[in-house]
């Protein structure tokens, strides 16, 4: 495909987060949200604090549920039980604090295996926790929802990129038609529906779910053993699957384009761009990165190679056998829509489930939400 002209971009300043980390409880509702996806288990409790939310206490664990499933279409039983410990951590983290509230969701790799309703009653019945399956779409409006904050009031074509494990959740907005100072909120205001209101507001152009993240992309090709080979045809085959996406035709806008991309996959690029050998998400998240800063980590992990990616605590031993195909994924996008920046978003799919929780009880204001200046 022929490289297209770079679109102009705004530069986009760093935004404020919402305090993270493991903290004392002390007094309010307590919320939690669980994403169990085909790579990792990942859970926040948290407490409202005006437009935002606390950190309360969290969990990640590499369960790897998906492992396998491209060769066999089911869950193993290993894949399975790693998880199942894994949610019994869960269990206990919430009765220890007592949540009442929570929204648990498991992602691509359940709606894709033969066996999940088995493992949905398996989970039940050795954590009682109420796992439930959601469907792509409400997958990718959460993770935009989670985004809203860091929507820069210059921007007027957004694309918020979800990079999982088992898929890649793509969404275009346009928020021409939307005041600068409303964005941020009209982007929250999605979390019901992409369909577009009678009254106006963020419009969703086209979203899409591709079957491939970064656990399914790299199974496909495996047993390709040159390393910068295999990055090359995961690259290609990626954007293959992007034919039906609207957008894709069109290019990106001459002004007033943002990508948002929230992910393992980008948080570990920023990283590494930083030169961070312990990762510390307040200043990962909302940071912005140039193409070239970019292209420059990817360059560099092709150069470490497999073992050199293993031992650099940059990338981290939970996520080498994973980066190069989600930055397969990740060059592709910057080079179908060239913009001079991405916005980086350590933040999605738990985030969303907490603010769409908290905005239906009202416990959460968006009077403060108005995104970058």
């Amino acid at each position: 495909m022929a490289p297209r002209r770079p679109a102009g971009a705004d530069a986009f300043p760093k935004q404020p987060v919402e305090p993270s980390g493991t903290r004392q409880s002390e007094s309010g509702p307590l919320y939690a949200a669980l994403d169990l996806g085909t790579n990792s288990c990942r859970m926040l409790i948290a407490r409202p604090t005006g437009s935002q939310f606390q950190v309360i206490d969290s969990f990640s664990k590499p369960v790897q549920l998906g492992h396998g499933l491209e060769a066999s279409g089911r869950l193993s039983r290993a894949s399975m039980s790693r998880t199942v410990h894994a949610l019994q951590v869960c269990r206990r983290k919430l009765e220890q604090h007592r949540v009442k509230k929570m929204r648990l969701v498991a992602t691509e790799a359940c709606r894709r295996a033969r066996n999940s309703r088995d493992f949905m009653r398996l989970i039940r019945r050795e954590t009682g926790l109420p796992i439930e399956v959601i469907g792509a779409e409400e997958e990718a409006r959460l993770a935009v929802i989670s985004c809203a904050p860091l929507v820069n009031q210059r921007s007027e074509q957004l694309l918020v990129v979800d990079i999982g494990g088992g898929s890649t959740e793509l969404v275009w907005i346009d928020l021409s038609d939307v005041e600068p100072r409303e964005r941020s909120r009209a982007i929250m205001k999605l979390g019901d529906s992409f369909t577009p209101s009678a009254s106006g507001g963020a419009r969703v152009v086209d979203w899409i779910s591709v079957p491939l993240g970064v656990a399914t992309l790299r199974d496909q090709f495996a047993d390709v053993t040159d390393d910068p080979g295999r990055f090359a045809l995961m690259s290609w085959y990626f954007e293959e699957m992007l034919a039906d996406f609207a957008p894709y035709a069109q290019g990106a806008p001459e002004r007033g384009f943002q990508i948002i991309g929230t992910s393992g996959t980008v948080t570990t690029v920023a990283a590494s761009h930083l030169g961070l050998k312990r990762y510390d998400r307040t200043k990962v998240d909302g940071l912005t990165m140039t193409t070239a800063q970019i292209d420059r980590v990817i360059q560099r992990y092709l150069a470490l190679g497999p073992e050199g990616r293993r031992a650099d605590p940059r990338i981290g031993r939970e996520r080498h056998a994973l980066i190069m195909s989600g930055a397969a994924i990740l060059q592709t996008l910057m080079r179908i829509w060239p913009t001079r920046r991405l916005s980086v978003a350590d933040r999605g799919l738990r985030e969303g489930l907490l603010y769409a929780q908290m905005v239906r009880d009202g416990a959460i204001t968006d009077d403060e939400l108005n995104g970058v200046a």
